[in-house]
């Protein structure tokens, strides 16, 4: 029974992850609005309904994957390094991020990540059904700083004020990428500039979130 429902689960997640390469492999090919759900459906060999009980909505075929990093600050902040803040934790973080260029600060010129980048950016519903990952991530974040006591107003402020200069810090430098700059070429500007957007909040927040002990 055990290894009937551990195959029965790998073949979701086999279906789950084909019905996301394959969407957006039509998605890039033709455009996000010249391609519908039957389209998807058909290309993976299933029925409508059947995608929409894997992705609720057409956007969430490109936009799940996000998923994997709405708890990404709130992890950061909750396992902070002794003696550091917020958004000294946060900071860091966004910077190893960019010595890595990893795609998540936006400086990473895989013409892959670029073409993804570039769908995401230019399409108004999918910048729309962002807000509903981005209210996630900034929920999980501040949940993590009331748990610190911050008085539940302030840490939800908190939380959005750095959930926004990180994605602020990501469109950015993807639209140096985008303009024909090498990451390599990047790195010094987006360094600067994170320094700077967090340096700003720190000049505020340090004062209102704990340091860790």
């Amino acid at each position: 029974m055990e290894n009937t429902t551990g195959l029965r689960e790998s073949k979701k997640l086999r279906t789950r992850q084909r019905l996301a390469s394959t969407a957006l492999e039509l998605f890039l090919e033709r455009g996000f609005d010249a391609v519908s759900v039957t389209d998807v459906a058909a290309a993976v060999e299933i029925s409508k309904p059947t995608l929409f009980r894997y992705f609720p909505s057409k956007e969430d075929l490109i936009l799940d994957r996000f998923a994997d990093h709405q708890d990404e600050a709130a992890r950061i902040v909750r396992d902070r390094a002794g003696g550091q803040t917020p958004v000294g934790a946060l900071h860091a973080h966004f910077l190893a991020g960019l010595a890595e260029r990893d795609p998540i600060t936006g400086l990473c010129d895989h013409p892959n990540v670029l073409a993804f980048q570039g769908l995401l950016y230019s399409t108004a519903s999918l910048e729309s059904r962002m807000a509903h990952y981005t209210a996630r991530e900034v929920e999980l974040l501040g949940e993590v700083l009331e748990g610190e006591s911050v008085a539940p107003l302030a840490a939800r402020m908190a939380a959005t004020h750095l959930v926004a200069v990180r994605q602020g810090l990501g469109r950015a430098n993807w639209a140096r990428i985008a303009s024909g700059v090498s990451a390599d070429d990047a790195y010094a500007a987006a360094v600067t500039e994170a320094d700077q957007a967090f340096g700003m909040l720190a000049d505020g927040l340090d004062k209102a979130l704990s340091r860790r002990a």
